[in-house]
Protein backbone atom coordinates (compact mmCIF):
# COMPACT_ATOMS: atom_id res chain seq x y z
CA UNK A 1 0.00 0.00 0.00
CA UNK A 2 1.68 3.23 -1.13
CA UNK A 3 -0.33 5.72 0.86
CA UNK A 4 0.93 8.70 2.86
CA UNK A 5 -1.01 10.70 5.44
CA UNK A 6 0.50 14.04 6.46
CA UNK A 7 -0.45 16.80 8.84
CA UNK A 8 -0.19 18.12 12.38
CA UNK A 9 -0.59 15.63 15.23
CA UNK A 10 -2.61 15.61 18.42
CA UNK A 11 -0.75 13.89 21.26
CA UNK A 12 -2.45 11.90 24.03
CA UNK A 13 -1.06 9.65 26.74
CA UNK A 14 -2.19 6.28 28.16
CA UNK A 15 -5.64 4.78 28.73
CA UNK A 16 -7.71 7.12 26.57
CA UNK A 17 -11.09 5.44 26.87
CA UNK A 18 -14.16 5.46 24.67
CA UNK A 19 -15.99 7.81 27.07
CA UNK A 20 -13.24 10.36 26.49
CA UNK A 21 -13.31 9.74 22.73
CA UNK A 22 -17.10 10.15 22.52
CA UNK A 23 -19.12 10.59 25.73
CA UNK A 24 -22.25 8.43 26.12
CA UNK A 25 -24.60 11.42 25.81
CA UNK A 26 -23.77 11.61 22.08
CA UNK A 27 -24.45 7.95 21.30
CA UNK A 28 -28.01 8.76 20.25
CA UNK A 29 -26.58 10.24 17.04
CA UNK A 30 -26.96 7.85 14.11
CA UNK A 31 -23.74 7.71 12.05
CA UNK A 32 -25.54 6.45 8.93
CA UNK A 33 -27.37 9.80 8.69
CA UNK A 34 -24.94 12.30 7.06
CA UNK A 35 -25.88 15.28 9.26
CA UNK A 36 -25.66 13.19 12.45
CA UNK A 37 -22.35 11.66 11.30
CA UNK A 38 -20.91 15.16 10.95
CA UNK A 39 -22.32 16.20 14.31
CA UNK A 40 -20.87 13.07 15.96
CA UNK A 41 -17.44 14.05 14.63
CA UNK A 42 -17.77 17.53 16.10
CA UNK A 43 -17.94 15.95 19.57
CA UNK A 44 -14.82 13.77 19.18
CA UNK A 45 -12.56 13.88 22.23
CA UNK A 46 -14.75 16.34 24.16
CA UNK A 47 -14.48 13.99 27.15
CA UNK A 48 -10.72 14.51 27.54
CA UNK A 49 -9.39 15.91 30.82
CA UNK A 50 -8.69 19.66 30.93
CA UNK A 51 -4.90 19.11 30.70
CA UNK A 52 -5.32 18.62 26.94
CA UNK A 53 -5.84 21.42 24.45
CA UNK A 54 -9.02 21.49 22.38
CA UNK A 55 -9.10 18.83 19.69
CA UNK A 56 -11.62 20.77 17.62
CA UNK A 57 -11.40 24.55 17.66
CA UNK A 58 -14.36 26.55 18.92
CA UNK A 59 -16.81 27.18 16.08
CA UNK A 60 -15.38 24.36 13.93
CA UNK A 61 -16.86 20.93 13.22
CA UNK A 62 -13.64 19.24 12.03
CA UNK A 63 -10.23 18.91 13.62
CA UNK A 64 -7.02 20.20 12.10
CA UNK A 65 -5.25 17.00 13.26
CA UNK A 66 -5.47 14.05 10.82
CA UNK A 67 -3.16 11.96 13.03
CA UNK A 68 -3.31 11.16 16.74
CA UNK A 69 -0.26 9.84 18.59
CA UNK A 70 -1.09 8.08 21.86
CA UNK A 71 0.36 5.84 24.55
CA UNK A 72 -0.82 2.47 25.79
CA UNK A 73 -4.32 1.00 25.80
CA UNK A 74 -5.93 3.50 23.42
CA UNK A 75 -9.70 2.98 23.09
CA UNK A 76 -10.21 1.06 26.32
CA UNK A 77 -13.60 1.02 28.03
CA UNK A 78 -16.94 0.40 26.35
CA UNK A 79 -17.04 -1.49 23.07
CA UNK A 80 -18.81 1.26 21.17
CA UNK A 81 -18.34 1.54 17.42
CA UNK A 82 -19.12 5.23 17.78
CA UNK A 83 -15.55 5.86 19.06
CA UNK A 84 -13.64 5.23 15.80
CA UNK A 85 -16.58 6.62 13.83
CA UNK A 86 -16.48 9.90 15.79
CA UNK A 87 -12.74 10.22 15.21
CA UNK A 88 -13.13 9.47 11.50
CA UNK A 89 -16.04 11.90 11.19
CA UNK A 90 -13.92 14.58 12.87
CA UNK A 91 -11.24 14.26 10.19
CA UNK A 92 -8.80 11.84 11.83
CA UNK A 93 -7.31 9.40 9.34
CA UNK A 94 -4.95 7.45 11.62
CA UNK A 95 -4.04 6.82 15.23
CA UNK A 96 -0.52 5.75 16.16
CA UNK A 97 -0.57 4.21 19.63
CA UNK A 98 1.77 2.11 21.68
CA UNK A 99 -1.10 -0.38 22.14
CA UNK A 100 -4.87 -0.60 21.70
CA UNK A 101 -7.81 -2.08 23.49
CA UNK A 102 -8.61 -5.04 21.25
CA UNK A 103 -12.26 -4.07 20.67
CA UNK A 104 -11.30 -0.55 19.57
CA UNK A 105 -8.74 -1.94 17.12
CA UNK A 106 -11.38 -4.32 15.75
CA UNK A 107 -13.95 -1.53 15.47
CA UNK A 108 -11.48 0.51 13.40
CA UNK A 109 -11.39 -2.21 10.76
CA UNK A 110 -15.08 -3.09 11.04
CA UNK A 111 -16.13 0.51 10.39
CA UNK A 112 -13.29 1.42 8.01
CA UNK A 113 -13.00 4.83 9.66
CA UNK A 114 -9.31 5.10 10.52
CA UNK A 115 -6.00 3.26 10.46
CA UNK A 116 -4.83 1.95 13.87
CA UNK A 117 -1.03 1.91 13.63
CA UNK A 118 1.09 0.54 16.49
CA UNK A 119 4.41 2.16 17.34
CA UNK A 120 7.53 0.16 18.10
CA UNK A 121 8.56 2.62 20.81
CA UNK A 122 6.68 5.00 23.09
CA UNK A 123 6.16 8.08 20.90
CA UNK A 124 3.68 10.09 22.94
CA UNK A 125 6.51 11.20 25.25
CA UNK A 126 8.69 12.27 22.29
CA UNK A 127 6.12 14.29 20.33
CA UNK A 128 4.12 17.47 20.92
CA UNK A 129 0.69 18.45 19.66
CA UNK A 130 0.95 20.46 16.44
CA UNK A 131 4.17 18.93 15.12
CA UNK A 132 4.06 18.11 11.41
CA UNK A 133 4.29 14.37 10.72
CA UNK A 134 3.55 11.88 7.99
CA UNK A 135 2.82 8.17 7.95
CA UNK A 136 4.41 6.29 5.06
CA UNK A 137 2.36 3.12 4.60
CA UNK A 138 4.84 1.44 2.24
CA UNK A 139 7.76 1.94 4.63
CA UNK A 140 5.84 1.44 7.93
CA UNK A 141 7.25 4.73 9.17
CA UNK A 142 6.14 7.80 11.06
CA UNK A 143 8.23 10.79 10.05
CA UNK A 144 8.30 13.75 12.39
CA UNK A 145 9.13 16.60 10.02
CA UNK A 146 9.35 19.10 12.88
CA UNK A 147 12.06 17.04 14.59
CA UNK A 148 13.64 15.67 11.43
CA UNK A 149 13.35 12.11 12.80
CA UNK A 150 11.86 8.86 11.51
CA UNK A 151 10.26 6.17 13.66
CA UNK A 152 9.37 2.58 12.81
CA UNK A 153 5.76 1.41 13.00
CA UNK A 154 4.55 -2.16 13.20
CA UNK A 155 3.08 -3.30 9.85
CA UNK A 156 -0.63 -2.54 9.50
CA UNK A 157 -1.11 -6.02 8.05
CA UNK A 158 -4.44 -7.40 6.88
CA UNK A 159 -6.35 -4.57 8.55
CA UNK A 160 -5.09 -2.08 5.94
CA UNK A 161 -7.03 -3.43 2.94
CA UNK A 162 -10.20 -3.78 5.04
CA UNK A 163 -10.06 -0.13 6.10
CA UNK A 164 -9.10 0.94 2.57
CA UNK A 165 -12.26 -0.81 1.29
CA UNK A 166 -14.42 1.11 3.77
CA UNK A 167 -14.96 -1.54 6.43
CA UNK A 168 -15.55 -5.23 6.85
CA UNK A 169 -18.76 -5.48 4.79
CA UNK A 170 -17.40 -3.41 1.91
CA UNK A 171 -14.25 -5.55 1.92
CA UNK A 172 -16.29 -8.77 1.94
CA UNK A 173 -18.32 -7.53 -1.04
CA UNK A 174 -15.15 -6.55 -2.96
CA UNK A 175 -13.59 -9.95 -2.22
CA UNK A 176 -16.74 -11.83 -3.33
CA UNK A 177 -17.36 -13.23 0.15
CA UNK A 178 -20.89 -11.80 0.22
CA UNK A 179 -23.13 -10.68 -2.63
CA UNK A 180 -22.97 -7.09 -3.76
Amino acid sequence: MSKVIRGPIFVLDDNIDTDQIIPAEYLTLVPSKPDEYEKLGSYALVGLPDRYSKFIATGEIKTRYPIIVAGENFGCGSSREHAPIALGASGVEAVVAQSYARIFFRNCSATGELYPWESVERLCDLFETGQEVSIDFAQNQLINHTQGKTYTLKPIGEVGPVIEAGGIFAYAREAGMIPR
